[in-house]
């Protein structure tokens, strides 16, 4: 199923609430929360206070994607504050399956992101207890790059490899995302899809609903 989760990271924070009103209006399946430490990646964003206030504005899943070396110190307090599911780096834990049962344990999804060098294989002691994997198809810590074409053989990679160990997580993309190569990575195998100034920037009912046209899942 294809699923689209605009990245706040793009948004007007001026008008944040609002713009996460339209997107959820449009048909947006999932808000993307990126958390950024400016250490495992060199930007800052944000933290558990912005995504506390826009709680109670979305009834969206709020999936939160931590860019954050040794994220097992805040997993609770992520929770706390609104997360339906968390996303780890495996580049940036010691200790990549305590982590995610860490997270299971706390009663949300979980899921493991992995950078563009990153091989699929560090998934292998983790992969059956996982909610979903994303591909991340840029280097992960600025928004508005290109998408990587290489990282489209990895979801293709993963997808295959998925079916072969029977394993259930669903395929996330982020990085680069838009009206012209969204139908070649779903047709990769990905199945959700972060998007960031191509939701944001302009018209966000329009961005969103041509992203489901694009598809073929336009409601």
């Amino acid at each position: 199923m294809f699923k689209l989760a605009p990245s706040i990271l793009a948004a007007d924070f001026t008008k944040l609430g609002e713009q996460i009103a339209l997107a959820e209006q449009a048909g947006a399946d999932e808000l993307h929360i990126d958390v950024m430490d400016g250490v495992f990646v060199p930007s800052i964003s944000f933290g558990m206070p912005v995504i506390q206030s826009i709680r109670n504005a979305s009834k969206m899943f709020f999936d939160v994607h931590l860019m954050i070396t040794e994220p097992m110190r805040y997993l609770e307090e992520f929770v706390a504050c609104g997360a339906d599911g968390i996303t780890v780096h495996a580049e940036a834990c010691n200790d990549l399956k305590a982590t995610v049962l860490k997270v299971k344990e706390l009663g949300v999804r979980v899921g493991v992101s992995i950078k563009p060098d990153t091989p699929i294989s560090v998934l292998e002691d983790v992969e059956q207890y996982l909610d979903r994997v994303l591909v991340m198809t840029v280097e992960p810590g600025f928004g508005g790059q290109k998408l990587i074409p290489a990282c489209v053989e990895k979801v293709t990679e993963l997808a295959k490899h998925r079916e072969e160990v029977s394993a259930t997580f669903d395929i996330q993309v982020d990085g680069g995302i838009g009206l012209s190569n969204v139908k070649s990575v779903w047709e990769a195998g990905a199945e959700v899809f972060v998007a960031g100034t191509a939701v944001f920037r302009g018209d966000i009912v329009r961005n969103v609903r041509a992203f489901k046209e694009e598809i073929g899942v336009a409601d």
